[in-house]
């Protein structure tokens, strides 16, 4: 039987391997609760990090996963600081290490970081004390943005258990994807993981998902599609013949749509490549739950700051 954590307090999230259901179903009953908090027109801030600290260190571009990050911790009432590598002592050269231990050194509570490296966060968790909490790490895990996507689902389709996922695009470069799997899985979804032969795994690592070459084979009877944005800028040349190829193959369009369930809906991590891996009207149409991931990005965010600084006590 599957241990039961009683509070995720102290913890660092670094991945989600090693997170249980019951770890997973306490974030997500935790970010309802956020979201009417984000949703009520009045005053937002809650006094449950009052006195908290939090370092929002970035050293790759984002727009969705900082600013989401910045507000879940203002709304919990605490200090938020953001440091990106263009102005800070990155650019001189100062080792991930020595900025580490110099934030931790000014008393902060958290750190929640994003880094081109795999494996960055969970260097972080051994080189310093204060909790971290992984905004991406290279191609390795995305933990929040799984959860995001799983209470997304869950808001929209009322469950969780026994929906078939079609995850489809770049699944080699996709932390999203992998992070997916793992949640998912735990939650007893059905996924499965499609792209061209270029940009999936040589050595398949996605255990409890299926593989497919074939984007007509992960649709059919999708109840979910997770639409993953190319990520040109991880790839070197000749990993599809050209962009105009990939659209035409594998782009996620009205017509390809059809072979998913009549009421599948339609996810994307952001940013998005329009018109290469998805139309405007798929983005934009009724069943895309595109923006609610951004305003849900919030909420789960929350959830996770006041659960591991706070135990989720009011």
């Amino acid at each position: 039987m599957e241990k039961v954590s009683a509070s995720l307090f102290g913890r660092s999230v670094v991945a989600l391997e090693n997170f249980s259901a019951a770890d997973i179903r306490l974030i997500l009953d935790a970010a309802y609760k956020f979201k009417q908090i984000i949703r009520r027109g009045v005053e937002k801030k809650l006094p449950n990090l009052r006195g908290k600290s939090i370092v929002n260190l970035f050293y790759e571009p984002s727009t969705r996963t900082r600013t989401s990050f910045e507000l879940a911790g203002k709304y919990l009432g605490a200090d938020v600081v953001s440091i990106t590598s263009g102005t800070s002592s990155i650019v001189k050269g100062e080792s991930l290490r020595d900025t580490l231990r110099t934030i931790e050194a000014m008393g902060v509570d958290a750190i929640v970081m994003r880094h081109k490296a795999e494996g960055a966060a969970d260097f972080a968790t051994r080189a310093v004390s204060p909790i971290i909490i992984n905004a991406g790490d290279g191609a390795h895990a995305h933990p929040s943005q799984a959860l995001l996507d799983l209470f997304t689902i869950e808001q929209r389709k009322g469950r969780l258990a026994g929906l078939k996922v079609a995850i489809v695009g770049d699944i080699l470069h996709s932390r999203v994807a992998r992070s997916d799997v793992y949640a998912m899985t735990k939650m007893g979804m059905e996924v499965h993981l499609a792209g061209p032969k270029t940009l999936l795994p040589r050595f398949f690592a996605f255990d409890g998902a299926t593989l497919h070459e074939r984007i007509e084979t992960a649709l059919r009877g999708a109840d979910v599609v997770n639409v993953l944005r190319i990520q040109l800028e991880r790839q070197q040349a000749g990993l599809f013949p050209s962009t105009r190829e990939y659209a035409r193959v594998f782009g996620i369009n009205d017509e390809r749509l059809k072979l998913a369930a009549p009421d599948a809906l339609i996810l994307h991590p952001g940013p998005q490549n329009k018109g290469l891996e998805i139309s405007s009207a798929v983005t934009y149409a009724e069943r895309s739950a595109i923006h609610d991931q951004v305003q849900n990005g919030v909420a789960v965010r929350m959830a996770l700051l006041d659960l591991t600084l706070n135990g989720g006590e009011a």
